[in-house]
Protein backbone atom coordinates (compact mmCIF):
# COMPACT_ATOMS: atom_id res chain seq x y z
CA UNK A 1 0.00 0.00 0.00
CA UNK A 2 1.45 3.13 -0.68
CA UNK A 3 -0.02 7.00 0.13
CA UNK A 4 1.27 10.32 -1.36
CA UNK A 5 2.98 13.59 0.88
CA UNK A 6 -0.58 15.33 0.02
CA UNK A 7 -2.47 12.58 1.57
CA UNK A 8 -0.34 12.07 4.29
CA UNK A 9 -0.79 15.76 5.34
CA UNK A 10 -4.78 14.76 5.42
CA UNK A 11 -4.15 12.70 8.17
CA UNK A 12 -4.40 13.30 11.77
CA UNK A 13 -0.97 12.68 13.68
CA UNK A 14 -0.04 9.85 11.66
CA UNK A 15 2.98 7.45 12.77
CA UNK A 16 5.64 8.35 10.65
CA UNK A 17 8.58 6.26 10.32
CA UNK A 18 12.32 7.51 8.80
CA UNK A 19 14.18 4.34 7.64
CA UNK A 20 17.46 6.30 6.43
CA UNK A 21 20.77 5.91 8.45
CA UNK A 22 20.43 8.02 11.60
CA UNK A 23 22.72 10.81 10.35
CA UNK A 24 20.19 11.95 7.42
CA UNK A 25 17.68 11.71 9.99
CA UNK A 26 19.53 14.16 12.12
CA UNK A 27 20.36 16.32 9.22
CA UNK A 28 16.57 17.12 8.63
CA UNK A 29 13.80 15.04 8.43
CA UNK A 30 9.66 15.08 7.97
CA UNK A 31 8.32 16.93 10.75
CA UNK A 32 6.96 14.12 13.48
CA UNK A 33 8.75 11.23 12.34
CA UNK A 34 10.83 8.86 14.61
CA UNK A 35 13.96 7.03 13.23
CA UNK A 36 14.29 3.46 13.22
CA UNK A 37 16.79 2.51 10.42
CA UNK A 38 16.32 0.01 8.08
CA UNK A 39 18.33 -2.71 9.07
CA UNK A 40 16.90 -2.37 12.83
CA UNK A 41 13.36 -2.97 11.22
CA UNK A 42 14.52 -5.79 9.25
CA UNK A 43 16.30 -7.53 11.95
CA UNK A 44 13.44 -6.96 14.77
CA UNK A 45 10.38 -5.32 13.74
CA UNK A 46 8.43 -6.62 16.80
CA UNK A 47 11.22 -4.78 18.83
CA UNK A 48 10.07 -1.36 17.51
CA UNK A 49 6.45 -2.01 15.66
CA UNK A 50 2.85 -3.08 17.31
CA UNK A 51 0.90 -4.86 14.87
CA UNK A 52 -2.43 -2.74 15.63
CA UNK A 53 -1.18 0.68 14.93
CA UNK A 54 -0.62 1.85 11.65
CA UNK A 55 3.06 3.16 9.90
CA UNK A 56 3.74 5.36 7.25
CA UNK A 57 7.40 4.61 6.23
CA UNK A 58 9.69 6.80 4.02
CA UNK A 59 13.41 6.72 2.58
CA UNK A 60 15.13 8.73 0.55
CA UNK A 61 13.39 8.41 -2.56
CA UNK A 62 10.57 5.76 -1.62
CA UNK A 63 12.57 2.18 -2.87
CA UNK A 64 13.90 0.87 0.26
CA UNK A 65 10.66 1.77 2.02
CA UNK A 66 8.41 0.19 -0.25
CA UNK A 67 10.52 -2.83 0.10
CA UNK A 68 10.38 -2.62 3.71
CA UNK A 69 6.45 -2.35 3.31
CA UNK A 70 5.70 -5.41 1.19
CA UNK A 71 7.81 -7.38 3.75
CA UNK A 72 5.83 -5.74 6.97
CA UNK A 73 3.09 -6.13 5.49
CA UNK A 74 3.61 -10.34 5.05
CA UNK A 75 4.68 -10.50 8.37
CA UNK A 76 1.10 -8.57 9.69
CA UNK A 77 1.86 -5.30 10.15
CA UNK A 78 -0.04 -2.60 8.79
CA UNK A 79 2.56 -0.43 6.64
CA UNK A 80 2.03 2.02 4.53
CA UNK A 81 4.65 3.54 1.72
CA UNK A 82 5.28 7.12 1.52
CA UNK A 83 5.68 7.72 -2.49
CA UNK A 84 8.86 9.35 -3.40
CA UNK A 85 9.99 9.22 0.09
CA UNK A 86 11.96 12.14 1.72
CA UNK A 87 12.60 13.82 -1.96
CA UNK A 88 8.83 14.27 -2.27
CA UNK A 89 8.60 15.73 0.99
CA UNK A 90 11.19 18.59 0.22
CA UNK A 91 9.01 19.06 -3.15
CA UNK A 92 5.97 19.20 -1.69
CA UNK A 93 6.35 20.68 1.87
Amino acid sequence: MNISISELLTLNNPNIIDIRPSLNYNNNHIPGAKNIPYNSLIINPSKYLNQDETYYFYCKSGSSSKGLCQLLQKQGYKAINIIGGYEAWLLNK
